[in-house]
């Protein structure tokens, strides 16, 4: 295999892996305790999520990959950095909504998420459009589930 296939597929198997341990620790509580909590109207259907979900994880990998394959620069390893960083905060927004049930702090986590997703989207943009506009949709779906969290927040209090 070429190194550049075998890096796009260690990016596609990160952020699937990440979407995989995110989605076990969501599992159990969506059809206990999410089911209990008052939502807004406007909550999409829970068959959405997975669905959204794949399709944004899949196309975060080709954009990691797109930029890595601008290096090795100093502004490619900073812009790995920023997805890693945003990456993380996706994966553990899970935990701490669905299995901490924690509803304020995983508000917390999405908007630092969503103030690294808008740098990585930024960063990415710069060295490599197309990585950019990739990260276009989830940025925008993070955007939804961010008012969705505060909407849960508020009408849970």
């Amino acid at each position: 295999m070429s190194r550049n296939l075998t890096a796009l597929l260690t990016f596609l198997v990160i952020c699937l892996g990440v979407e995989f341990v995110s989605g076990f620790a969501t599992r159990q509580s969506v059809s206990t305790w999410y089911v209990t909590l008052n939502k807004p109207s406007w909550t999409p259907p829970g068959w959405i999520f997975p669905i959204m979900w794949t399709l944004l994880y899949v196309a975060m990998g080709v954009a990691a990959w797109l930029v890595w394959q601008k290096g090795p620069a100093p502004a490619v390893t900073t812009g790995l950095v920023l997805f890693g960083v945003q990456l993380v905060l996706n994966g553990l927004w899970s935990f701490v909504f669905f299995n901490g049930r924690n509803i304020g702090l995983a508000f917390v986590d999405i908007a630092l998420l969503w103030v690294a997703l808008g740098a990585t989207v930024w960063w990415f943009w710069s060295v490599r459009p197309a990585a950019g506009a990739l990260l276009v949709p989830y940025f925008v779906w993070v955007s939804f589930a961010m008012a969705l969290n505060y909407a849960i927040l508020k009408l849970n209090d």
